[in-house]
C-alpha cells in the first residue's frame, strides 16, 4: 500500500516528518521493490517500526517504509533454539509466538512496543550485568541493500560482519528479517523493595553482583530507591504472580493513571513534583512474586514522556550518578521522573554502547510537555566527563567527531557502510550528525 502526504511523528513527539511517499509493504519482496523504486526517483528510504525511538534516527523525508503488516514467525528450530521473525514483529508478540517450541528472549528491555528491528538497531537493552542488550541475541539478518538485493549475514555468510550489522542504526540496509538465539523459557522470583538510597549506593556493586538482574529507580526529592531484583528459575517453578487487583492498582492506577495527571499538573504548578514523588516512594515499588520471564521484564508505561541515557564503565556508576543527584539539588529544579540505573555485559557489536566494556546506564526522563534541555544538557556534560555513549535512540546532542572517540570500530563501521551505501540512500539529518555527511 502506498500513500502520498501526511505527517509521521515518534511515540514522544520528539521528531516527525512529512514524507513524499509512505509504504506500507507486507512481505520482504515489497521491502525490496519498495528500495529499488525510491533509488530509481532518487528518493532517500528509510524503515520505521514503532516509533520508539527519542531522536530522528527513522526520520524519512524521501520513502517511509511502515513495516507493521510484516510481524510473525519465519521459522523456528527447537533443537538449536534459534528463531527467525519478520523485522517489524513487535516485542510484546514475540512471548506468544515462542511459548508454543518453549523458548524465550535471553533477556528484555523494559518496554515492550518496539519492533524487533528497531530495537536491535538502536541498541535497546535490559538490565542483568551478565546479559548483553538485544542485538547481542542476533546471530543473523537479511536486508535488502542499497542495490535492491537480498543480502543474508550470519554465521555461514559474511559473519565478521554481523557484529557491525546487528546494531547498525538503519544505516547498512532495510532489514527484512531477524534471527534470534533464543533460550529455553524461564520464570523469575522478583522482589521490588525500597531501600535507603545511600545503602544502595554503598553497596552497588554487591547488589549488581548478587542478582541475575538488578536496578534501580531514584525520584529525584527523596531518599530511596525504589530496587528491582531478580533470579531466573526453571519453567517448571512454580509462578506466584501478582494478586490481579493489586498488579492493576500499582500498574494502571497509580503507575500510570495518577501519576499522568500529576505530571500535568506539575507542569503548571512545580511545587506538587516532590512531595507527589515522596508519596509514591511509600506506596508503590514493596512486592515480591514468581512469573513468566517477560511478565516480570516487561513495564506498562503509558505517561508519555521523552528520555536521555548514557552507558558509562560499570566502575563510574556510582560518582556519575551522585554527581546528577548533586546538580538537581544544586539547581533547585524539580523533576517529575524518576533517574534509571541499570547495567550490561561488554560485548561484541561495533556501535553498542557497552562495546568492550561491562556497563552501567543512567537514565532521565522529563513529562513529554515538559522542556528537557536544560536538565538533559547538563546530564550529558556529566556522562561526558565518566567515558558516557548515548543510547542511539535517546535524546542526546553528540556528534560523529565526538562519537569516534568512543567507539573502537566506530571507523571501521564508516568504512562498511561506505561499501553498502555509498550514496547514502538510507541516510537522513540524524545520521549525518552521529556518523558525518
Amino acid at each position: 500500500m502506498t500513500r502520498i502526504g501526511g505527517t509521521w511523528q515518534n511515540w514522544g513527539r520528539s521528531a516527525s516528518v512529512r514524507p513524499v511517499r509512505v509504504e506500507r509493504p507486507r512481505t520482504p519482496e515489497g521491502v525490496q521493490r519498495a528500495v529499488i523504486a525510491a533509488v530509481k526517483h532518487g528518493l532517500p528510504v528509510k524503515a520505521v517500526g514503532a516509533g520508539h525511538s527519542f531522536t530522528g534516527i527513522a526520520v524519512a523525508p524521501g520513502v517511509l517504509l511502515e513495516l507493521d503488516d510484516m510481524q510473525g514467525l519465519v521459522s523456528a528450530d527447537v533443537g538449536t533454539g534459534r528463531v527467525t521473525l519478520l523485522a517489524g514483529t513487535r516485542l510484546h508478540r514475540i512471548p506468544g509466538l515462542l511459548a508454543p517450541y518453549g523458548l524465550a528472549m535471553e533477556n528484555l528491555g523494559d518496554i515492550d512496543r518496539q519492533s524487533i528491528a528497531g530495537a536491535i538497531s538502536t541498541g535497546t537493552h535490559g538490565t542483568g550485568a551478565g546479559f548483553g542488550g538485544l542485538a547481542t541475541q542476533v546471530v543473523g539478518v537479511t536486508l535488502v541493500t542499497a542495490s535492491g538485493e537480498f543480502r543474508r549475514i550470519d554465521e555461514e555468510h559474511d559473519a565478521d560482519l554481523l557484529p557491525a550489522v546487528a546494531l547498525g542504526l538503519g544505516a547498512l540496509g532495510i532489514i527484512v528479517e531477524v534471527t534470534l538465539q533464543c533460550v529455553p523459557a524461564f520464570v523469575m522470583h522478583a522482589i521490588d523493595e525500597p531501600v535507603p538510597l545511600d545503602d544502595v549506593l554503598a553497596t552497588l556493586g554487591e547488589r549488581v553482583a548478587g542478582s541475575d538482574h538488578f536496578e534501580f529507580y531514584w525520584f529525584p526529592h527523596t531518599e530511596v530507591a525504589l530496587t528491582k531484583r531478580q533470579t531466573r528459575l526453571p519453567e517448571s517453578t512454580v509462578r506466584r504472580p501478582l494478586p490481579v487487583v493489586g498488579r492493576w492498582i500499582d500498574e494502571t492506577l497509580l503507575s500510570n493513571g495518577v501519576y499522568r495527571v500529576v505530571c500535568a499538573a506539575g507542569q503548571v504548578v512545580p511545587a506538587l513534583t516532590p512531595p507527589f514523588s515522596r508519596l509514591a516512594v511509600k506506596l508503590t515499588g514493596d512486592r515480591e512474586y514468581t512469573e513468566l520471564s517477560h511478565r516480570v521484564l516487561i513495564q506498562s508505561r503509558t505517561v508519555r514522556f521523552r528520555e536521555m541515557e548514557y552507558a558509562i564503565p560499570a566502575e563510574n556508576v556510582v560518582p556519575a550518578f551522585q554527581a546528577v543527584r548533586a546538580l538537581i539539588a544544586r539547581r533547585g529544579w524539580r523533576i517529575e521522573f524518576p533517574i534509571e540505573v541499570r547495567f550490561a555485559a561488554a560485548d561484541d557489536r561495533w556501535l553498542s554502547t557497552a562495546h568492550g566494556r561491562a556497563s552501567a546506564y543512567i537514565a532521565v526522563h522529563r513529562y513529554w510537555r515538559a522542556d528537557p534541555t536544560e536538565y538533559f544538557g547538563a546530564v550529558e556534560e556529566i556522562m561526558g566527563e565518566h567515558g558516557g555513549r548515548p543510547h542511539w535512540g535517546k535524546l542526546h546532542t553528540l556528534t560523529a567527531e565526538t562519537m569516534r572517540d568512543r567507539y573502537p570500530r566506530f571507523d571501521d563501521f564508516l568504512a562498511l557502510r561506505d561499501r553498502m551505501d555509498p550514496d547514502r540512500r538510507f541516510g537522513n539529518r540524524y545520521l549525518e550528525r552521529v556518523l558525518g555527511a
